[in-house]
């Protein structure tokens, strides 16, 4: 998956990529031509007391380090450039794939996840490229000029690279062959931090509530250390290698003046021959060990692609359609909304969430769906706007069936109040713009004034420009409900979605907004989701949900008649005085 990754993200900088191994290679053949330079001036220059000979090469040494500079200081900032590119590329594509995701994706994967997926994973990506334009790129090149380069100096010490570099890459192997699980691991246990987290910051007001900081604390620590000891058993395999390479490069250093020296008392080597060479022989070794820090990278880089993989190879069940049907183009018409026989399951579920549903909405009048917790009615309205797809049956709306219509068309024609409503950050007027930016701020104020909204928001010192925390968090629950339903009516769609939207109001403002959305919605379909019965008793019709099916259709008088689970529903929250 890393491989893929690379191809795919990297192809429009191949420019870019040429240009980094070509400054490479003048770089690292730089680097080698130094220590030659080197033992010419000692073995011509210093031994034979040859002035202009040491002046000569040595500038031809500030040259060549020159060319090596300017070739390393522009190899490293493309190759950054290029790599900082690569992870924006690919957090793009991760970000328009989870945009394309319907509830479904999003409930299996989980928010947690698919945010260090986002960030961490493809951080990590991003700097193998990185340190592959920066070592990787430069390590094989001064590893074989290295060689080169050794046994031109002396072919008879040149046979210490058959017994290091073994034992080097070895002893590296082994370590790295332990750390790709705890990478794995680590991983993992990040998502679980996250999860925890991302759970007290919102639940915070719950936790206090019940009085379960200590808990709560308890079950982050269990998570945090988790990843401590993933963290640690890496860093301690890591911490393991540096000083072995270390290790094993001094060694090669004593030898290399050790056989060294006596070949150059039998005359068999010049001085400046040794030095080139003690040169040469740690430039394999380097070369060795940028490898080696890769090694360490390229696995946790590969659990990573692997991670980012998932995320892009999984198929959205929610699809566009290849030829979109058009709805209607009468704009005094539509909105008329319309279940045949649905049937929607889960992947894997035993039984399915809704089944043999069947209705129509009308334009100009209100059905409410009620039932108990867990009778379906959220998934029934989640399916008008595909948030997931019918698994049997049709959803049609003004006739075209939702799987058929352009997404955009669609959308444009349905507003949705979900059951827990979110704000974004900006202001007052950002958010009910969300759905229609060119609306005016009087269509704003009017649609705030239907809400029940316009009291609180007027007394805010900015008004609409007031702030809007993440989330709405510096409003209270009634208030983001009310902005929520305010910014699907600023939207003005055809079909309204309200599920159990007022569920934060109190009962006086839930009815006055109820009265006021009367007029409002005159030549709209109204679907409203509600426990509570106050809200619904008025609807022109109620559908009464039990197990995922229809048991009961009619006004509120006619099913407080004669349909059982309705009134089970009714005395448990009102008296039979109320209810009549």
């Amino acid at each position: 998956m890393l491989m893929r990754l690379l191809r795919e993200h990297l192809r429009p900088y191949r420019g870019a990529v040429v240009a980094v191994l070509v400054l490479q290679l003048v770089q690292t053949l730089a680097t080698l031509w130094l220590p030659s330079l080197n033992a010419d001036i000692i073995d011509d220059g210093v031994a034979q007391g040859d002035t202009a000979t040491i002046w000569r090469i040595g500038g031809v040494m500030l040259a060549v380090s020159l060319v090596q500079v300017v070739a390393a200081i522009a190899a490293v900032g493309i190759g950054a450039r290029t790599a900082m590119a690569f992870g924006r590329d690919v957090r793009g594509r991760l970000f328009d794939r989870v945009q394309a995701f319907s509830q479904q994706e999003m409930g299996g994967f989980g928010a947690p996840t698919l945010i260090t997926r986002t960030t961490n994973d493809v951080q990590q990506v991003q700097m193998v490229v990185l340190m592959t334009f920066v070592f990787l790129v430069m390590a094989p090149l001064m590893l074989v000029g290295g060689v080169i380069m050794s046994l031109r100096e002396d072919v008879p010490l040149s046979g210490l690279l058959l017994v290091v570099v073994p034992v080097l890459v070895v002893a590296i192997g082994l370590i790295v062959s332990r750390m790709v699980p705890w990478f794995r691991r680590m991983q993992q246990r990040i998502d679980a931090v996250n999860r925890v987290m991302r759970e007290q910051l919102t639940g915070v007001r719950v936790v206090r509530a019940f009085v379960r900081e200590r808990a709560e604390a308890a079950r982050f620590d269990v998570a945090n250390r988790d990843l401590y000891t993933a963290s640690l058993s890496t860093g301690l395999l890591m911490a393991l290698m540096f000083p072995l390479v270390m290790l094993v490069m001094n060694v090669s250093s004593v030898g290399v003046v050790w056989f060294g020296a006596r070949r150059v008392d039998a005359g068999e080597m010049q001085i400046g021959a040794l030095i080139a060479f003690l040169s040469y022989i740690m430039f394999v070794l380097m070369a060795v060990m940028m490898s080696s820090m890769m090694v360490v990278m390229v696995p946790r880089a590969m659990v990573s692609a692997e991670r980012i993989g998932e995320v892009l190879d999984a198929e959205p069940t929610v699809l566009p359609p290849q030829q979109p049907v058009a709805f209607p183009t009468d704009p005094t018409a539509g909105g008329r909304l319309e279940l045949r026989d649905v049937e929607f399951r889960y992947p894997g579920a035993e039984e399915p969430v809704l089944q043999g549903v069947s209705f129509v909405a009308e334009p100009g009048r209100t059905t409410a769906i009620i039932g108990s917790t867990g009778s379906g009615k959220s998934t029934l309205l989640n399916l008008v706007p595909r948030l997931y797809d019918v698994t049997g049956g049709r959803v049609l709306v003004d006739g075209v069936d939702v799987r058929d219509a352009d997404a955009d068309a669609l959308w444009s024609r349905v507003g949705l109040v979900p059951q827990r409503p979110y704000l974004f950050s900006g202001t007052v007027a950002s958010n009910l713009r969300f759905g229609r930016p060119g609306a005016t701020d009087d269509e704003l104020w009017e649609a705030l004034e239907v809400a029940q909204a316009r009291d609180f928001v007027e007394a805010l010192a900015e008004q609409l420009e007031a702030p809007v925390a993440q989330g709405g968090t510096n409003l209270s629950g009634g208030q983001r409900q009310r902005l929520a339903i305010a910014r699907a009516l600023v939207r003005r769609p055809r079909v309204y979605l309200f599920d159990d939207s007022f569920s934060a109001l109190d009962y006086a403002t839930d009815a006055a907004l109820r009265a006021a959305l009367v007029p409002w919605t005159r030549d709209a379909t109204v679907l409203v989701v509600a426990q509570r019965v106050a809200t619904i008793r008025d609807a022109d019709r109620i559908l009464v949900l039990d197990d995922g099916r229809v048991v009961g259709d009619g006004t509120h008088d006619e099913l407080l008649a004669d349909n059982a689970t309705y009134q089970e529903i009714v005395y448990s929250q009102l008296s039979a005085q109320e209810a009549a």
